[in-house]
Order: C-alpha cells, then sequence, then structure tokens
C-alpha cells in the first residue's frame, strides 16, 4: 500500500519489504539524530494492521499466542509470537488492547496469513477479526517526543517510542504536528542498535524464539497450551538453541554493506557459520549489521559479513 506520505518533499521511496513509504527524505544521519534525541516520527503505514473484537477477544488469543495476555490491561502494550507445531516462528504480532479491541500490526502484507489462521481458530468463541489496514496507519514517535498523538485509535507505549494507529484519512494533517519526517532507514538503525529482530529479516524458517532473543519480550516462560510449546520449553531448559543472534561492530573502512542473507565466516575460514539479517549506516556507531551465527561460534572471534570484519556484541549467549 501506498503511502500518501511518499509526496512529502525529499521522500525518497524504499524498495523490497518496505516498499511504499520513504527510505529517507534526503539525510539518512540527520533523521537518525532527530530521532534519538526524541524528536520527529517514522511513516509505518505499510505495515498490516489487524483488530480483533468481542468479549472473549483476551482468553481466545491467550490460547494461541506465547504471550501471557488473558489479563492484559487497557493501554498496555506487548508482543507475541504465533509458532509452528514445531517451535518455528510464523508470525510475529505488535498488540495493545484499548478496552474493547485488539490492535495487531504485522509486517508489511502479513495480515493476510494471519487473519486466516485467527479465522480457523475461532471455533466457538466470541470473536471478529477483520483486516483494519485500508483503514488505519501506523505511525512511530520516538521516546522523549512532545507531539501530542490526539486522533489516534490506538497507542503502543514502548520504552523506546509509540506505535500509533492513525486513520488513513487525513494522514497527511495528522503527522503534520508532530516534527521531522524520518524514513525506515533511520528506523532500521536504530531497531538494529536495540537489537531488536524483525520477522523476515533475524527469521527463516526454522528460527526458534530462542535465537533471537524474543525470550525477553514476545514470550511468557510460565505460560502454557499453545502451539510449539513444547519446543519453547525443552530448548530453554536445555539452554542450547542452535544458533543464537549477534550485534557486529563492521569496519568502517570498507564502503559497502552486507546484505540481507549474506554469509558470515569465521576470519581465515572458508566454511560459513551463518548469515547476516540486517545492516545499517549508523550516526554515532558507523557500519552496524545483526547476524544469525551458530550457538558453538566463539564470542570473542572477529566475523566476516561478506568479507567485512566485524567484532560481536552478544545478543543471546552461548
Amino acid at each position: 500500500m501506498k503511502s500518501p506520505l511518499l509526496a512529502l518533499p525529499g521522500a525518497v521511496p524504499a524498495e523490497g519489504p518496505d516498499e511504499g513509504v520513504a527510505a529517507h527524505y534526503g539525510d539518512l544521519f540527520r533523521e537518525q539524530r532527530e530521532l534519538a534525541a526524541g524528536r520527529g516520527w517514522v511513516d509505518l503505514s505499510h505495515r498490516g494492521v489487524v483488530t480483533v473484537t468481542g468479549p472473549d477477544r483476551l482468553s481466545w488469543l491467550h490460547l494461541l499466542l506465547t504471550q501471557h495476555v488473558s489479563d492484559l490491561r487497557p493501554q498496555q502494550a506487548t508482543e507475541a509470537l504465533i509458532l509452528s507445531p514445531n517451535g518455528h516462528v510464523e508470525h510475529a504480532l505488535y498488540l495493545v488492547d484499548d478496552g474493547e479491541t485488539v490492535w495487531i500490526h504485522v509486517e508489511p502484507g502479513g495480515q493476510q496469513a494471519l487473519i486466516a489462521y485467527l479465522e480457523s481458530m475461532k471455533f466457538w468463541n466470541r470473536v471478529e477479526v477483520a483486516d483494519a489496514t485500508a483503514d488505519y496507519a501506523v505511525v512511530f514517535l520516538p521516546a522523549g517526543s512532545t507531539a501530542d498523538p490526539d486522533g489516534a485509535a490506538a497507542i503502543r507505549e514502548l520504552p523506546y517510542g509509540r506505535d500509533l494507529f492513525l486513520p488513513r484519512a487525513g494522514l497527511e494533517q495528522a503527522v503534520a504536528g508532530f516534527g521531522p519526517a524520518a524514513g525506515v532507514w533511520a528506523y532500521e538503525a536504530l531497531r538494529i542498535e536495540g537489537h531488536r529482530p524483525r520477522l523476515g529479516f533475524e527469521t527463516d524458517h526454522r528460527t526458534i524464539p530462542h535465537e533471537v532473543d524474543w525470550l525477553a519480550t514476545a514470550v511468557h516462560l510460565q505460560k502454557g497450551c499453545y502451539r510449539g510449546q513444547e519446543t519453547v520449553a525443552r530448548v530453554h531448559n536445555l539452554g542450547r538453541p542452535p544458533r543464537r543472534l549477534v550485534f557486529l561492530h563492521l569496519d568502517g573502512t570498507e564502503e559497502k554493506l552486507p546484505a540481507h542473507g549474506a554469509e558470515v565466516r569465521l576470519d581465515g575460514q572458508e566454511r560459513a557459520v551463518g548469515f547476516v539479517t540486517s545492516s545499517a549506516r549508523h550516526h554515532e556507531l558507523g557500519p552496524i549489521a545483526l547476524a544469525l551465527v551458530k550457538r558453538n561460534v566463539p564470542v570473542e572471534a572477529v566475523l566476516l559479513a561478506d568479507g567485512v570484519p566485524g567484532s560481536q556484541d552478544v545478543i543471546v549467549p552461548a
């Protein structure tokens, strides 16, 4: 879905999974600095929006999700996963309940598959699932922003900012008072700095939550009775996920950024030990990346991401 905010001055369209919104507005590092200082906003209107209503909405979702949501308080933001029977990540949901409706946003285009799964699991529960993407758009405000989100249908308050669910009608007017615009490249750089995984970037068809640190934010370890829970419990108790997410400080003398999927190798070896999941140029840290590597890769080892040397920061312990 192409955002009307692409008509703003300086907007350069993003490509690939983030197509439909602006990659940047002409000055990537300035946009990052503004967000880091608590100013500006990011257009995330390409993301899918799903609503769940009905008196059974929280108790029903509680049975399906990795997160404990049966007692979720109104306006309390959380995130959750839907796993395969073998415990692999299939959906990542970012949600908040406003007392009457659960508002969810997901990766661009991911709402159709999510809705299909949720509809198949309704049974006798008193719930209604709807695709609200055509009517509502997600806009991000950074932590510290003094912008007034009046008019938002729902707000997810997060340690690093706020996700607003805004009506698409009049979106240009709604963001006019939010300060300077920042593109998704700036948002991604801060996401990578914050070690926050993203479905389809830090995940593949066999990712389990432990590998990308989703146990910390999207999985409730005292909750059972959801699909894939046996795998979560077994791997957690053994403490041996097959792979682990790492943060890489890349060599700034190299001009190229390693692309998603590029091989990661141990310095001096030919065999790949993992792959790059996300990379960006950061306004302070320089080139940075996230990578998924084998659990037994030494944490002190220098890694080559598509030939670019990088030192590791541990996210998931070996």
